[in-house]
C-alpha cells in the first residue's frame, strides 16, 4: 500500500480517539506503554530488520502470515537478526490499534501487533469496504478491544490509552520523522541493515538477503 500523509493530517486521525478518555497526569513514560522502537530479538544480533507496516494494509498481514514465522525461527529466535516494527498510519483504524498495541507495553506490544496483522480480515477488513472505506467504526473499535482483552488489557486501560493525547503525538511524530528520514512510500518496506526490500516478500527472499548481510555483503 502506498500512502501520502502530513503531520496534521495524521494528527486529525486520532480526534475521535482523544476524546474517549484521558490517563492521570503522569510522565508519558511512566504509564507502561512501548514507546519508540520496540526490539524483538537479541538487541547485539548482527543483522537488523525494520519492518515499515500498516495495521491494517493486506500485504503487511501476508508476510506476517506467511514469511515472517520462518524468519522469526531461522533468524529471531537464533539471535543472528532482530526485528523492529515502525507503524504507518494509513487510516483512523491502523492508528488506534497501533495504539492498543503499545498500550500493552513492551511485553505485550510484539504479541499484539501480531494478533492484529494475523486477524486482520475479522477485525477490519470485513467491516470496510471495497475502498477501505465504513459509515460505522463502533464494530472495529469492539473487534480491536477483543484482541486487546485476549492479550490481557481491559477494557479500561484500552479507553484510557486511546483518550491519550500525548501519546498519540508522541506516535505520530515518531512515524512523520522515521518515515521521512528512510523515505518510505509504501508498506511493507523494510529496511535489512540499511538495504531496502519493498513488498510481501517470501521467506526465503528474505532470507537471502539476511544470509548476504551475515556474510558481511
Amino acid at each position: 500500500m502506498t500512502y501520502r500523509s502530513t503531520r496534521r493530517e495524521a494528527l486529525a486521525l486520532g480526534l475521535g480517539a482523544a476524546a474517549l478518555a484521558g490517563l492521570p497526569a503522569f510522565a508519558l513514560e511512566e504509564k507502561g506503554y512501548a514507546l519508540g522502537d520496540v526490539v524483538i530479538g537479541d538487541p547485539d544480533a548482527p543483522v537488523t530488520i525494520i519492518e515499515y507496516a500498516s495495521l491494517t494494509c493486506p500485504h503487511c498481514a501476508s508476510f506476517h502470515v506467511n514469511a515472517w514465522p520462518q524468519i522469526k525461527a531461522e533468524y529471531v529466535d537464533t539471535g543472528k537478526a532482530k526485528f523492529i516494527v515502525r507503524e504507518v498510519y494509513f487510516d483512523q483504524f491502523g492508528l488506534w490499534s497501533a495504539m492498543i498495541a503499545r498500550c500493552a507495553g513492551t511485553e505485550g506490544y510484539p504479541m499484539l501487533i501480531g494478533m492484529f496483522l494475523e486477524r486482520q480480515r475479522g477485525w477490519y477488513l470485513d467491516h470496510v469496504g471495497a475502498f477501505n472505506e465504513t459509515k460505522n467504526a463502533a464494530p472495529i473499535i469492539e473487534e480491536m478491544m477483543k484482541i486487546g482483552r485476549l492479550a490481557g488489557l481491559s477494557n479500561d486501560r484500552m479507553n484510557a490509552c486511546l483518550g491519550d493525547q500525548e501519546l498519540l503525538e508522541r506516535m505520530v511524530g515518531d512515524f512523520q520523522t522515521n518515515s521521512a528520514a528512510d523515505e518510505i512510500r509504501s508498506t511493507p518496506t523494510f529496511l535489512i541493515n540499511g538495504e531496502v526490500v519493498s513488498g510481501s516478500v517470501p521467506a526465503g527472499q528474505m532470507a537471502e538477503v539476511i544470509e548476504r548481510k551475515l556474510a558481511g555483503g
